[in-house]
């Protein structure tokens, strides 16, 4: 009786250990697909999410740059009347605060009311190309999370119809398969929510400073400018 004990004892110490070594062999992308076709709108999110990412940090690393005391040299060469020198300069720096100074320089015989709507119009344009995308970030944090919710909704209720069908007790694998499945695509739902988000926040922190050097910059221009006239 004690060695039919202990050979089924065997038996099952190496069951599991078959269930373990298989389950250790799952891979990340088998274990993904198991989700349901939910996963993949999901993963089309996180492959967009990671390209606006991408593009404007690069994009806004581009327009950051600007070289050293360009304002205070701008602002020099108008108060000597180099208007030309000054055009020069904006002309040889690609970023927004020049582009914007260069605009207000063009429009230098107007009036200081025409020269700031002027500007003000070129600094709506530049914000507007900076901020490109971003909002479809934004989306992204809150259609993810609710894409897997939806998933795991429809994996649930597939689980709960196979339940249903089986004849007689109801195997444990089968139950738990089937709920695991199910929340696969909540947890990569998530996953792609909370990438979307911290993404988002850290571009309109970056593109906030960016803004706040626009705004110093053609408001020490625009009070140059007052006091020559």
């Amino acid at each position: 009786m004690d060695l039919k004990i202990l050979i089924l004892q065997i038996l099952n110490e190496q069951e599991a250990l078959t269930i373990i070594e298989t389950q250790e062999k799952i891979s990340v992308m088998d274990l993904l697909f198991k989700g349901g076709f939910m996963i993949i709108p999901i993963l089309l999110l996180f492959i967009i999410t990671i390209y606006i990412f991408i593009e404007r940090i690069l994009v806004i690393n581009i327009e950051s740059k600007s070289p050293k005391n360009f304002t205070d040299e701008i602002i020099k060469r108008v108060n000597n009347n180099d208007i030309n020198g000054a055009k020069l300069i904006c002309n040889d720096t690609n970023n927004p605060i020049a582009r914007m100074i260069l605009k207000g320089l063009n429009k230098i015989e107007n009036s200081l009311k025409n020269i700031e709507t002027s500007i003000e119009n070129v600094g709506k344009i530049e914000i507007y190309n900076l901020e490109k995308n971003l909002n479809l970030l934004a989306t992204i944090s809150g259609a993810a999370p609710m894409l897997g919710f939806l998933g795991t909704v429809i994996g649930m209720i597939r689980a709960f119809i196979s339940i249903a069908q089986e004849e007689g007790a109801v195997s444990p694998k089968l139950l738990s398969s089937g709920i695991y499945e199910a929340m696969i695509s909540t947890a990569a739902g998530l996953f792609v929510g909370i990438i979307a988000y911290l993404a988002y926040n850290y571009l309109v922190s970056r593109v906030a400073k960016l803004i706040y050097r626009m705004e110093y910059s053609t408001i020490e221009f625009i009070e140059t400018l007052q006091s020559k006239r």
